[in-house]
């Protein structure tokens, strides 16, 4: 029975309104509501949670959820109300009205000032951003939710690189999901971050989230994006609470930084080399860090290649010149080290490829909304790098999920001008960070393309340009399917083209498919694979007359030579079957 009644008083104290406490700042009176854990002691972080437009605290401290959260981690969670149900997103009334609550705090409860926390959902998410410019030397982490500048973010250069964790749901019809990535990016930017993000689908468990992590930066800062697929304009705690992940986040950041920091400016991370029919020559590369300690000095930069020591630098400028790069895939990283022994890194990857089979220039085709890396995009209006993303229209990655689907993942592009090549795709532009060498010889190019909303089908042409954009082969083809517009439809019957050319001279080449030239043409390109397949046929006929054990040699334009000075040859060897081997040589 003493259960029973004390289970029955604590609903009716759960029932009854919550006490605003009150605070007057420049003058006018403005309350807020605080959750303050049982023994919460002293010097503990702060979390302060701002509401949307038309709500108030105790709304946004219903969605939030996060007692139980506070209760074990030991934070104070302050709720305020804005004036009029809404916030000043563009003065310092309600930056003042953030500062006094700090203060307050910190009299009150003795909070830990170098660990306060801003939040707020939707127009309260706007504010957040707002206070980043304003108060980033008071806030240790930002975490909006379904809200941003809708006139578009900006980062003063004044401020220091800030952790943020944006949460937003894809259904958003309130403030819309597709403009979260470019707010993102200014901080991403400001922050030092590398533009490509690490993607973990299923997120813990929850098939509806994606996390997407940009870092780190400068001061080892990160920037996450929490995307919810299907979740409208509301604080999602479906499997995983947003105040959990975003206590989870905040938590690591202090303004009393401690760790040094250390980012690699140069070669950036993606860069891809790729020579078919010889041997890779990758250019001499420099490796370039930034390094600081907020607290104390640099006591060295340290260079590595995979588990390779290249050099320790005791002062800026640190870098070192990498030694020449084999095939493979490259992580180069570098390691700082303080004067208090405390360590931080950053790492960039290079590959380095020599294909001998299909090379796979579709296996970045991974990641719905982006441009892949090594591939550009254009579509008379707009010219698109790989690899980026976010795009949520214009030429980008469909994910194809339909019961029937010749390839799970395709780059769209199309033609919105009708203006000639002003649609394309192409891969290893001098925009991106993809260099692809061909050397003297014969290739096959294969392909599986289709259309994207042109039922009456709409031809594509296929072409291999050198470094100056001339074509040295082209081909001209009607897909034989169509997606239909949506990309859950089913489709069919999409052919593989093959076709053979000839290089004669070694350089560096593009592989660009266009559109028509019509008004909303389209292509999507689902599978695109290049192959070295022999030598030019020069060599091929002086093949026949050559002895068992003879060595000959060819220069790269397949012509036989007698006598061999400095340069890059082709060797070619009779064996006792009178089959041939070739391979190419340095002399």
């Amino acid at each position: 029975m003493k259960r029973y009644c004390l289970q029955l008083l604590l609903l009716m104290a759960a029932m009854l309104p919550l006490q605003a406490e009150n605070i007057t700042v420049g003058g006018v009176v403005r309350n807020y509501i605080v959750y303050a854990p049982q023994n919460l002691g002293q010097n503990r972080p702060l979390l302060i949670s701002c509401h949307g437009m038309n709500q108030d605290a105790a709304y946004q401290k219903g969605m939030l959820a996060i007692e139980s959260v506070a209760d074990t981690a030991k934070f104070l969670t302050v709720f305020p109300n804005g004036i009029d149900k809404g916030w000043d997103i563009g003065g310092d009334r309600d930056i003042n009205f953030v500062l006094a609550l700090i203060d307050e705090m910190a009299d009150k409860y003795k909070i830990d000032r170098n660990r306060v926390y801003l939040s707020g959902f939707s127009m309260g998410g706007m504010f957040t951003y707002h206070a980043m410019n304003r108060i980033a030397d008071k806030i240790a982490a930002f975490a909006p939710i379904s809200g941003y500048p809708m006139g578009g973010a900006s980062a003063s250069a004044s401020v220091r690189p800030i952790p943020i964790i944006h949460t937003h749901g894809t259904s958003d019809d309130v403030v819309n999901f597709g403009g979260v990535q470019g707010s993102l990016n200014v901080w991403i930017n400001h922050n030092g971050c590398p533009t490509k993000d690490k993607v973990e689908k299923n997120y813990r468990g929850a098939g509806h989230i994606t996390r997407h992590t940009w870092g780190p930066g400068n001061g080892n800062v990160e920037v996450v994006l929490m995307e919810l697929a299907g979740k409208g304009h509301w604080i999602a705690n479906e499997i995983i609470k947003t105040g959990e992940e975003i206590w989870n986040f905040c938590k690591r950041y202090s303004l009393e930084l401690k760790d040094p920091s250390v980012r690699i400016t140069a070669p950036k991370d993606g860069l891809s080399y790729v020579t078919f029919g010889g041997p890779s020559e990758v250019p001499q590369l420099t490796i370039k860090a930034t390094a600081s300690d907020p607290d104390g000095e640099v006591k060295s930069v340290t260079f590595y290649d995979g588990k390779t020591q290249l050099a320790v630098v005791e002062k800026a400028p640190y870098s070192c010149q990498l030694p020449a790069l084999g095939a493979g895939e490259h992580v180069l990283r570098a390691v700082v080290i303080d004067d208090e022994g405390r360590t931080s890194s950053s790492e960039v990857v290079v590959s380095v490829a020599e294909p001998t089979n299909n090379y796979l220039m579709h296996k970045t085709f991974t990641a719905e909304g982006s441009v892949p890396e090594g591939w550009s995009t254009y579509d008379g209006k707009e010219k698109r790098n790989g690899l980026s993303s976010g795009y949520s229209s214009g030429s980008r990655v469909f994910h194809f999920t339909g019961a029937k689907h010749d390839f799970e993942w395709g780059l769209y592009t199309r033609n919105v001008t009708g203006a000639a090549k002003a649609g394309y795709a192409r891969f290893a532009d001098k925009t991106t960070q993809t260099t692809m060498t061909l050397y003297p010889g014969k290739y096959r190019l294969m392909c599986r393309v289709a259309n994207w909303n042109c039922a009456d089908f709409s031809p594509v042409t296929m072409a291999v340009e050198n470094a100056a954009g001339k074509a040295v082969w082209s081909q001209s083809f009607t897909p034989t399917a169509n997606v239909g517009n949506v990309a859950s439809n089913d489709f069919s019957g999409s052919t593989i083209q093959s076709y053979d050319f000839e290089v004669t001279t070694k350089g560096r080449y593009f592989v660009t498919f266009y559109t028509a030239d019509a008004e909303w043409a389209d292509l999507v390109v689902g599978l695109v694979a290049l192959r070295y397949t022999g030598a030019l046929a020069g060599i091929e006929a002086a093949e026949s007359v050559q002895q068992q054990g003879e060595r000959s040699y060819y220069n790269l334009a397949g012509q036989r030579v007698g006598s061999v000075g400095h340069g890059l040859y082709v060797e070619r060897t009779m064996d006792g079957n009178h089959k041939t081997t070739s391979r190419v040589v340095m002399k």
